[in-house]
């Protein structure tokens, strides 16, 4: 596990791997915001912590079609299908590995892109960490819908579609909980207690679902 984990690593950051498009991509969609919007800082600072979550859910989109792409291209899916040790855990892997390329510099990143937008430090706070806390659900989440394209003529083009809507209850509380961090009205404890059951719940029920379709591709 710990060899496939530093494998899927390094293939996720070396040309070609798709890592930096992730980034650029990111680092684009911030950077236009205040274009979009205009100089009213009071304005970036209330929509900041929602730009930047949908920013990285996006980001995190565009590479969720690659997790079993390379395994498909060269024939090692099988051979993973084969192995001693269950699918899931393999998938789980997998996708720790794709979160740790492709969206945690996201994370990072992410309160230097809040400061694009006039985030005040409690709301960068709280948006490195539900960022922290929620993005690896749409990791998990997106592990399925990519076991489902993966063998279709194309299938990346539906990888996002697929995800998309899923990924709602995970955006939705993680902007929730940076709204809260920053309101003296809301707390923030409830939304983010949320987000991590949803992460811990599609972390067991993402990579059961995608061994499960890697199966039935077989068929």
């Amino acid at each position: 596990m710990g060899a496939l984990f530093l494998r899927d690593l390094v293939l996720s950051v070396r040309a070609g791997g798709g890592a930096l498009v992730g980034l650029l991509f990111f680092l684009c969609v911030v950077a236009t915001v205040p274009f979009g919007v205009g100089p009213d800082l009071a304005l970036l600072a209330r929509i900041g912590p929602a730009m930047v979550w949908i920013a990285v859910l996006l980001s995190t989109l565009i590479g969720l079609d690659r997790l079993f792409r390379s395994e498909r291209d060269d024939g090692s899916l099988d051979l993973l299908k084969m192995q001693d040790e269950p699918l899931a855990l393999i998938v789980l892997v997998k996708c720790l590995a794709h979160w740790t390329a492709y969206v945690l510099p996201l994370v990072i990143l992410s309160p230097v892109m809040g400061l694009l937008m006039n985030v005040g430090l409690s709301g960068l706070g709280a948006s490195f960490v539900t960022l922290l806390a929620g993005s690896p659900a749409i990791t998990f989440i997106g592990a399925a819908g990519a076991a489902i394209a993966v063998s279709l003529p194309r299938g990346g083009l539906l990888v996002p579609i697929l995800i998309l809507p899923l990924s709602i209850p995970v955006l939705i509380f993680g902007v929730g909980a940076s709204y809260a961090a920053t309101s003296e009205i809301e707390a923030f404890l409830p939304p983010f207690l949320i987000l991590v059951a949803l992460t811990l719940f599609f972390a067991v029920v993402g990579p059961l679902a995608a061994s499960l379709a890697l199966r039935q591709g077989d068929d």
